[in-house]
């Protein structure tokens, strides 16, 4: 048998078929149109179809602000951004008080804890280099105990789209000021346990 000819030697199972692999992912600003239209699909299936938090679009007047910031954490192939497969947004709402909202990540990726935690710090360390005194939060209840672990704390209990949330403030003290939020940093892959 000529193993370079028989297409039955190179099949991939059907089990490795369906799990994400990827050897890392960049945590970044989403700089290019493809990254920032990726992260948009990503929030429509998860706060659309998947959590029906929203009808057919999640985007809002923050969205069109121009001091807001899409991030974005991607799968890498060959080293380059190759899928978004988290997303989370940042706005100044005021002088020196950012907030975070939209975080996400893709169904298949969510065991890989570390791609929330990425967006999370880049978020409010980007922020932070930029002036940031306050960093805010709604989170949904789920996600509570996370950010605590991330040095978050409880201020309020808010209904927002009918589902409750935590608002929440970071502690900017475990939150370093990353002033290249565009290049980002990046996390090895593998899920985490």
């Amino acid at each position: 048998m000529n193993v370079l000819l028989d297409a039955a030697a190179w099949s991939v199972p059907p089990a490795a078929a369906t799990r994400p692999s990827t050897s890392a992912f960049r945590i970044q600003w989403a700089s290019i149109p493809w990254m920032q239209r990726e992260a948009l699909a990503l929030r429509r299936q998860v706060f659309c179809e998947e959590q029906r938090l929203f009808d057919r679009d999640d985007r809002d007047a923050i969205d069109a602000q121009a001091g807001t910031r899409l991030l974005v954490a991607c799968s890498t192939l060959a080293g380059l951004p190759d899928e978004v497969v988290g997303t989370v947004r940042i706005h100044e709402a005021e002088p020196g008080l950012w907030w975070g909202s939209r975080l996400a990540v893709a169904a298949p990726w969510r065991r890989h804890a570390a791609l929330g935690t990425g967006l999370i710090r880049l978020a409010v360390s980007s922020a932070h280099a930029r002036g940031c005194r306050e960093f805010l939060a709604h989170v949904q209840v789920q996600n509570v105990p996370l950010f605590e672990r991330l040095h978050w704390r409880q201020e309020a209990t808010v209904m927002l789209q009918g589902a409750p949330h935590a608002q929440m403030r970071a502690d900017l003290r475990h939150y370093p000021p990353c002033r290249n939020p565009e290049g980002g940093f990046v996390l090895s892959g593998g899920p985490s346990s």
